[in-house]
């Protein structure tokens, strides 16, 4: 058995207190910023996406400064460069100089990333594999913790390029905001404006603890008969009858942190099945695909892999 995760109450308390807090700005949406808070706990990079105009961004902004982390937006274009991410070195005086992109932060906001060419996109890969960027032979190390919280909008809509593969796999998650219910579009007609709600919010996390908090997800306890079931979900996945490819083991690995984290949020120190099953489609829905390469919906994935699984 792994060791016990030191202090659970504490960083659950802490950890209900950043839900509650981004509660207060995005509205109706308690599963999606869960399973966000979770991807970050976990470490991993997470991807937005919905039609404009239903919060992306503005949760994206919550998330980072309820983190306490530097932060840094890119509005992703069809114009933009590699080098406007990453950064380029100039002339100064008698010798080149490197001076760094936005890259260089802990959080980047990587808004509508599928409206820059693939070439641009393929430029946050090392930086969200590695925590590091290659500029001209020499690495650079990117500060920590790193975390990309991306947005997108729907393919069908003009001006957007797909996220090659590679690309989408480096998210841990992909998550929905969907549209409001009655009680909180009332909510959110009658409220405050939600982007001066979301300025004005105070850190609950800083560095420090978000990476210590990172280290317990890593030590929450997870069992044979869980490894079991994440197997047998991962076997289901690589059913050519099923999916045009299957979960990737570094896919494997996020779905068992998630899973962690979720475990952490709820104050265990062991992760439940029902972990697992909580986290699962957010971890898999931008891997999976039909066999004819067409997005499955997230109910069909349910009914097609999740719930075909047993839970022991």
């Amino acid at each position: 058995m792994s060791e016990p995760v030191p202090h659970v109450a504490a960083d659950t308390q802490r950890i209900e207190r950043a839900l509650a807090a981004i509660g207060r700005v995005v509205l109706g949406a308690r599963d999606a910023v869960r399973l966000a808070l979770s991807a970050l706990l976990a470490g991993g990079h997470i991807l937005i996406e919905d039609p404009p105009g239903v919060g992306k961004t503005t949760l994206a902004h919550t998330l980072a400064r309820v983190l306490g982390l530097s932060w840094r937006r890119v509005q992703f274009t069809s114009d933009l460069l590699p080098a406007d991410i990453i950064g380029v070195s100039v002339w100064r005086e008698d010798r080149f100089v490197f001076q760094p992109g936005p890259v260089f932060t802990q959080v980047l906001l990587a808004d509508e990333l599928n409206r820059a060419t693939p070439k641009t996109q393929s430029a946050l890969l090392e930086a969200m594999e590695e925590g590091q960027v290659s500029v001209e032979g020499r690495r650079q190390a990117l500060p920590r913790p790193f975390l990309v919280i991306a947005t997108q909008n729907p393919l069908e809509q003009a001006g957007t390029f797909p996220l090659p593969e590679s690309q989408l796999d480096r998210f841990m998650m992909r998550i929905h905001l969907g549209t409001l219910d009655a009680a909180a579009e009332r909510a959110l007609l009658a409220g405050d404006d939600r982007r001066r709600l979301a300025a004005a919010i105070e850190p609950v996390l800083d560095a420090d603890s978000l990476l210590r908090l990172q280290k317990a997800v890593a030590r929450v306890y997870v069992s044979e008969a869980v490894l079991d079931h994440l197997q047998a979900l991962l076997a289901r996945s690589r059913d050519p009858r099923l999916f045009q490819f299957g979960l990737s083991p570094r896919a494997g690995l996020a779905l068992k942190r998630a899973a962690q984290a979720w475990a952490l949020i709820a104050g265990r120190d062991h992760v439940l099945p029902e972990d697992v099953q909580a986290v699962a489609v957010a971890v898999a829905e931008h891997r999976l695909r039909a066999p004819d390469g067409e997005a499955l919906p997230a109910e069909e994935l349910h009914n097609r892999w999740l719930a075909a699984v047993a839970v022991d």
